[in-house]
């Protein structure tokens, strides 16, 4: 397991990484500590995690603006923070565990128990997308996603209400954080395979699926296969 602690006091940051290594042993792969919120937004960027231990209050910046900014990334996030009134918030970014402080052994042990069981499981509980518009961000809730269309870097999703907006993260990226109920139908399409009403097979050996909303959505030639198997 990789992991990031995200801690601004120093003591508190080497109690929790004793616990860790103590606590997961060999399951530890690599484990980083930072103390400010760009460093971590930054560390993020550039390298594969799979949990992340953070702090909301980062010498005076907040926390929260690495959950909103990170909200969509393939990791999950323990909050372990003094601010318990904070913590019904902290889960509707979708973290895993918010465990107060002061913390003992035990209950950061609970936590991770709980973060290797969602591994096994799979990521199932990503609730919403974080979208960037201009200064500020828009969390979209999965619910409401229909379908989304690969845009080169970028990606569209096509919303319940009508709406479309733009996501700056890959198809391929969402691939991975929508796998639980989306399917890749085709190249440039990804869809909640509970919205599909009817596979049709039109002239030429074309496949498309029809959405509940009336739009139709190509279907690769490779996928259909797969497609009809799962939907069926």
């Amino acid at each position: 397991m990789k992991i990031l602690i995200v801690e601004d006091e120093s003591r508190i940051a080497k109690r929790i990484e004793r616990m860790t290594r103590d606590i997961l042993g060999y399951a530890l792969q690599s484990l980083t500590h930072i103390n400010t919120l760009n460093e971590a937004l930054a560390f993020i960027e550039n390298n594969s995690l799979d949990l992340v231990l953070l702090d909301l209050n980062l010498n005076g910046e907040d926390g929260f603006d690495l959950l909103t900014t990170a909200v969509s990334e393939s990791f999950h996030t323990i909050v372990i923070s003094a601010y318990k009134d904070q913590a019904i918030a902290a889960f509707e970014y979708g973290v895993l565990d918010f465990v107060p402080k002061p913390f003992n052994r035990d209950r950061l042990e609970q936590a991770f128990n709980r973060a290797i069981a969602k591994e096994k499981t799979g990521n199932d509980q990503l609730k919403v997308l974080a979208i960037k518009k201009r200064s500020r961000i828009q969390l979209i809730p999965i619910e409401n996603l229909l379908y989304v269309k690969g845009a080169g870097a970028y990606t569209e999703l096509f919303l319940a209400d009508g709406k479309k907006e733009l996501h700056d993260k890959s198809l391929e990226k969402l691939e991975q954080l929508l796998s639980h109920s989306f399917e890749r139908i085709h190249k440039s399409y990804l869809v909640k395979m509970s919205e599909i009403r009817e596979i049709i097979v039109a002239s030429g050996s074309k496949y498309m699926a029809e959405l509940k909303n009336g739009v139709s959505i190509p279907v690769g030639r490779t996928k259909y296969k797969d497609l009809k198997e799962k939907w069926v």
